[in-house]
């Protein structure tokens, strides 16, 4: 299957802000999502997520989101599962930066709502990481932001979602325009083997090591992105 393919179904960017970083104890409190179709934004979602419980101080100056902001504008954590579950099918692709981290939370999420479902939902889903697609391109770092930096693209509030969707949509471009391989990387998610796979391990997901590239800066040969190296089976 080929890239133009592919990017004929619909495609959501999609990123999420968080209380905490583990996806079992903690919580989704923003979701964005920017939908496109035929290469028009279709959809801009972005809502905030009431969980029930106050959120930290320091996840407030990270992210800018108040506790007041989560139970004043916020939509319950069943009323963002149900739009997410109308969202998700075999037809959608979903794109994130780093998105071991943010499927993990949403099957959580989903888990909680629909627990007989969840994983069928997530499963005929097709997900790229763009992080994982970035580390074959550039050298270390390889944060969204060092994406966008590298790329020279506009600059947004980073650590709010939907502002991060927007710079993951433009990065996304970028990459396809400079080598048009993003298709092979369909769910495929490369780990630093020094940490391991983060998160839930999900079996519809390939995953491989890819450590980081510190010291040479140009991109990875098509002979040698993850894809290939997983199919040769070279770590």
């Amino acid at each position: 299957m080929n890239y133009r393919e592919v990017f004929n179904i619909r495609v959501i960017f999609f990123d999420t802000e968080t209380s905490g970083l583990d996806c079992r104890s903690c919580k989704i409190i923003e979701l964005a999502m920017l939908t496109v179709e035929n290469g028009k934004i279709i959809e801009d979602y972005d809502e905030f997520v009431n969980i029930g419980e106050p959120i930290s101080h320091r996840i407030y100056e990270i992210t800018g989101i108040s506790n007041e902001m989560l139970v004043n504008e916020g939509l319950s954590e069943e009323e963002v599962a149900k739009d997410i579950r109308k969202r998700l099918s075999p037809d959608t692709l979903m794109i994130a930066h780093n998105a071991q981290f943010d499927l993990s939370f949403i099957f959580q999420l989903l888990a909680r709502h629909y627990p007989d479902d969840a994983y069928d939902i997530v499963k005929e889903v097709k997900w790229l990481d763009t992080m994982t697609v970035l580390k074959d391109r550039k050298k270390y770092p390889h944060k969204l932001i060092d994406g966008v930096n590298h790329y020279g693209l506009e600059k947004v509030n980073f650590h709010r979602a939907i502002d991060d969707t927007k710079a993951l949509y433009n990065l996304t471009l970028a990459m396809k325009d400079e080598r048009n391989d993003l298709a092979d990387y369909i769910r495929i998610f490369g780990y630093n083997p020094k940490y391991g796979v983060s998160g839930v391990r999900f079996p519809f997901i390939k995953y491989w090591p890819q450590p980081f590239r510190c010291n040479d800066g140009r991109m990875v040969g098509e002979d040698k992105i993850l894809p290939e190296r997983l199919n040769q089976g070279i770590r």
